[in-house]
């Protein structure tokens, strides 16, 4: 009997063993199971001085806060001298239930138990002739500071955003909802990261069916970490061949907060700085955190641009194919002339003008983000003038499709979503060779294969284009593109099943 060493290559293609660590609950064990780990630390410290009665204290350092691990734990049994008094079938009971200055005391009996309260920043306590220990949380508090949200600038509202710590956001959320109804649900996925997952749901408000689905899926997700989002998020979703994003995010507490309101669940992850609000719809992606913020004409005419800069960025490289290749009669003589005169000396097709400029475009984007902020504003800067100034000059590609590309590209940028927005991109690759193709027919035809293919997509049993579609069950009277004053706005947006749906008078 030993440390659990999963067998190569035998049994299950992903073995488990429960206990993982099947030995006796001891110092000497858990010693054993951190050997090699410079950052495992052993004090033994003696009840008032006296040699004959004395406590092993472990832990973890950086896990453990070293101020609270000296005053509440290693001080009081140094110094107190009524410990040195109590009796030794007397002494684990008072120490743990009140002779330390620590919030919570845990008996633990296993090894598996006390290895996992080590490493969330506990420490451990043995007592001699003791087949049990004792566990405090002593977890440090070290995170990075609550700060603005990068990716969802604040124009008017709140100026804070979801750090890595879950405990930190998990409070941020309760400090905007202080309803007692608000269920925060703890779940540990990964092996070996053991990372904490939290639901976070109205109860009464959000539908019940939603939650189970969500707890049942998180239960069978069975791998070693989770270090970046596509582990939560490619585990959970209904459809994997699909680039469109099925759960939205946000790092702005407000916005998750709302979400909520609606009777949508969230979820969050310890180490990961965004909650995602489930389940996802299409309109999701083009809300922003100041769509209520702004008077309802403002948020509505902004709206619409976002969903017209989507038609722009998809359609407008095919169509100029179209137009150009296959039918140019629909455009205006002068323009004709003056696009047919700037081709002249253009060696290439429109295609290969179109979708060398798009490629060279996502090049750039890629470079842009890549490289250190100062230097890839400026790659991006120059890269965009002296490419595309000396492909014109150069002949390689026509003025006129270097305006439609830049136009579509500039127009993606307006999306609140930037999965989203590369969607829309490996579609409008699509488009563009479908309009090659055959023209407006082949243009036409790829919309009906993109919108069958959203239409096929589901988030947790919820239709992708509801609430466009009756899909989510309830209607809910008020338009999702053109915002209607909050005081009509009397009806909740998420929940597919709920007794709750009005949310205000």
């Amino acid at each position: 009997m030993g440390i659990f060493q999963p067998e190569q290559g035998k049994g299950h293609p992903h073995p488990l063993k429960k206990p993982q660590f099947d030995l006796p609950l001891n110092e000497q064990n858990l010693s054993h199971v951190f050997e090699n780990c410079a950052d495992y630390m052993v004090r033994t410290v003696y009840l008032y001085g006296d040699s004959q009665r004395q406590v092993t204290v472990c832990y973890l350092l950086g896990m453990a806060r070293n101020e609270r691990l000296s005053d509440y734990i290693l001080r009081p049994l140094a110094q107190d001298a009524q410990l040195s008094q109590i009796p030794k079938e007397q002494l684990f009971s008072h120490l743990q239930y009140g002779a330390l200055y620590n919030l919570a005391a845990t008996k633990r009996t296993s090894l598996d138990e006390v290895v996992d309260d080590l490493i969330m920043g506990c420490c451990v306590l043995f007592l001699p002739g003791e087949t049990a220990a004792l566990t405090y949380p002593v977890v440090t508090e070290e995170k990075r500071s609550v700060g603005e949200p990068e990716n969802e600038p604040a124009l008017k509202g709140v100026r804070e955003s979801f750090v890595e710590s879950i405990r930190t956001n998990t409070s941020m959320v309760r400090r905007h909802l202080k309803a007692p109804t608000l269920k925060i649900q703890e779940y540990i996925v990964g092996r070996q990261s053991k990372t904490q997952v939290d639901i976070l749901y109205l109860d009464g408000i959000a539908d019940q069916e939603l939650v189970e689905k969500i707890k049942n899926r998180l239960n069978h997700i069975d791998i070693d970490g989770v270090e970046a989002t596509g582990n939560i998020e490619e585990y959970l979703v209904d459809h994997l061949n699909t680039p469109f994003p099925t759960m939205p995010f946000t790092q702005r507490p407000d916005r998750f907060c709302q979400a909520l309101l609606e009777g949508r669940v969230g979820l969050m992850a310890d180490g990961l700085p965004l909650a995602w609000m489930l389940p996802g719809t299409i309109d999701q992606f083009f809300k922003t955190g100041q769509d209520r913020a702004f008077h309802w004409l403002a948020a509505s005419a902004l709206n619409l641009i976002r969903w017209l800069c989507a038609c722009i960025t998809l359609l407008l490289p095919g169509l100029y194919i179209a137009v150009v290749t296959f039918h140019p009669e629909t455009i205006p003589v002068k323009l004709a002339l003056s696009i047919v005169a700037a081709k002249q000396e253009v060696p290439f097709s429109t295609v290969f003008e179109v979708l060398i400029m798009l490629l060279a475009f996502e090049v750039l984007q890629e470079a842009g983000l890549r490289l250190p902020t100062p230097i890839g504003a400026t790659v991006s800067i120059l890269g965009g003038l002296v490419v595309g100034n000396a492909a014109v000059d150069a002949h390689i590609v026509s003025p006129a499709v270097l305006i439609a590309v830049a136009i579509a590209g500039v127009a993606g940028y307006t999306m609140p979503s930037q999965d989203f927005a590369s969607a829309l991109r490996l579609w409008r690759f699509l488009l563009a060779i479908l309009s090659s193709l055959a023209g407006f027919f082949g243009l036409a035809a790829g919309c009906g294969a993109l919108i069958y293919h959203l239409s096929s997509l589901e988030t947790f049993g919820v239709p992708y284009l509801a609430p466009f579609t009756t899909g989510i069950g309830n209607q809910t009277h008020h338009s999702h593109i053109i915002r209607p004053p909050l005081p009509r706005m009397k009806w909740r947006d998420g929940a597919q099943h709920t007794k709750n749906r009005r949310n205000q008078r």
